[in-house]
C-alpha cells in the first residue's frame, strides 16, 4: 500500500519511519521546504497512486488542519480518502467530513496516542468512519498499532467523529492519572523526614500492584532524571482535549470530579500568585484575625495550624 504523509514533525515524521518499516510506501509533505520530500501539496497528491489515493493529515489541529483540507479538496477525486490524525474536535470532524463528502472525498477521524514513543513501541489508534474506508486502511492501522490482538491497541469507534471524540475522553482521563500521580508524588516528596527516596517508592510500584502503568514508568523515568524535578518549572500546559471532556460532561450532565479538578490544578499551576488566593488570605485576615505574608514575603508554605482553622 502507498500512503501519503501531510506533517512531518515529531508525530508525523516517526509514523511515517514506522509505516516505512513494516513495508508500507509512504511519501511526505511538510509546510517547511527542509522536512519536505516534495515541493508542493499538489506534486505530493501527484506521486499518489489512483485510484482511491490515501493521505494521513498529522498538523496542528484547528485553522491549520482546515488549511490542509480545503487545498487538498482541489486537488484530490472522487473516491480519494483523507485520515484525519491530529487532536481535532469532533464536531469539527464533521464539518470537514461534509465538506469533502460534497466532492465524493471520504475522510476518517482518528485519535492516535503514543507520543514520542509510539514509533518504537506502537500507536493506539481510533477511528472513525466508514467500515469500508476503515477497511480499506486496515494495512496502516496495523502497521501502526502495537504488536498483539488488533482489539488491543485500535478500535473503529464508530462513524466520523468518533475517532477523535474516544481521544478527547482518553486525554481526560489522562488528565486525571497524571493530577493523582503528582499528587502523591508531592505527599511523599514532604516528608523527606520518613520518605528519604521518593523515586525509589515509585519503583517499587511498578510491579505487583494496582497503580502500575505506563505513566508511572515515565515518573519513575523522570525522577530519576531530576532526582527533585528541581529542573523543570511548575507551569503545565492543556491542549484543549481536557476542557472538551468536561463541556461534553456539563452537557451530558455526567459528573467528571477528577478529571475538572486535574485541569483546574492546571489553570493554578499558572499562578504563581493567584489572585483567587489572594483573596481567600485577605477574607481569612478580615473575618479571623489570620495571620498573611506580605507581596515580598518567599519561601515555601509552613504546616497549617489546626487551631487557626476558618472551617
Amino acid at each position: 500500500m502507498h500512503i501519503g504523509m501531510v506533517g512531518l514533525g515529531r508525530m508525523g515524521g516517526n509514523m511515517m519511519e514506522r509505516l516505512r518499516a513494516a513495508g508500507i510506501t509512504v511519501t511526505g509533505y511538510d509546510a517547511n521546504p527542509e522536512n519536505s520530500e516534495v515541493p508542493t501539496l499538489s506534486e505530493f497528491v501527484a506521486t499518489l497512486p489512483q485510484p482511491r489515493r490515501a493521505i494521513w493529515i498529522m498538523v496542528p489541529a484547528g485553522d491549520p488542519t482546515t488549511a490542509v483540507l480545503n487545498e487538498l479538496a482541489g486537488l484530490l477525486d472522487e473516491g480519494d480518502v483523507v485520515v484525519e490524525g491530529g487532536n481535532s474536535h469532533f464536531e469539527r470532524d464533521q464539518e470537514n467530513a461534509a465538506m469533502l463528502f460534497e466532492k465524493g472525498i471520504r475522510y476518517v477521524d482518528v485519535g492516535v496516542s503514543g507520543g514520542i514513543w509510539g514509533r518504537d513501541n506502537g500507536y493506539g489508534l481510533m477511528a472513525g468512519g466508514d467500515q469500508e474506508d476503515i477497511e480499506h486502511l486496515l494495512p496502516v492501522f496495523d502497521a501502526l498499532r502495537p504488536e498483539g490482538p488488533r482489539e488491543e491497541g485500535f478500535v473503529h469507534a464508530g462513524p466520523v467523529g468518533a475517532g477523535h471524540y474516544s481521544k478527547m475522553v482518553h486525554n481526560g482521563i489522562e488528565y486525571g492519572l497524571m493530577q493523582a500521580y503528582a499528587e502523591g508524588y508531592q505527599l511523599l516528596e514532604a516528608r523527606d523526614d520518613l520518605i528519604p527516596d521518593v523515586g525509589a517508592v515509585f519503583g517499587a510500584w511498578r510491579r505487583g500492584t494496582v497503580v502500575r502503568s505506563w505513566l508511572l514508568d515515565l515518573m519513575v523515568r523522570a525522577v530519576k532524571e531530576d532526582p527533585g524535578l528541581d529542573d523543570i518549572r511548575g507551569w503545565v500546559e492543556d491542549s484543549g482535549e481536557g476542557r472538551w471532556t468536561i463541556v461534553e460532561a456539563i452537557d451530558g450532565a455526567v459528573p467528571v470530579p477528577v478529571i475538572s479538578g486535574a485541569l483546574f490544578a492546571r489553570f493554578s499551576s499558572r499562578q504563581p500568585n493567584s489572585p483567587a488566593m489572594r483573596a481567600v488570605a485577605a477574607l481569612r485576615k478580615q473575618f479571623g484575625g489570620h495571620a498573611v505574608r506580605s507581596a515580598e514575603e518567599q519561601g515555601a508554605a509552613g504546616t497549617p495550624d489546626p487551631a487557626a482553622s476558618d472551617e
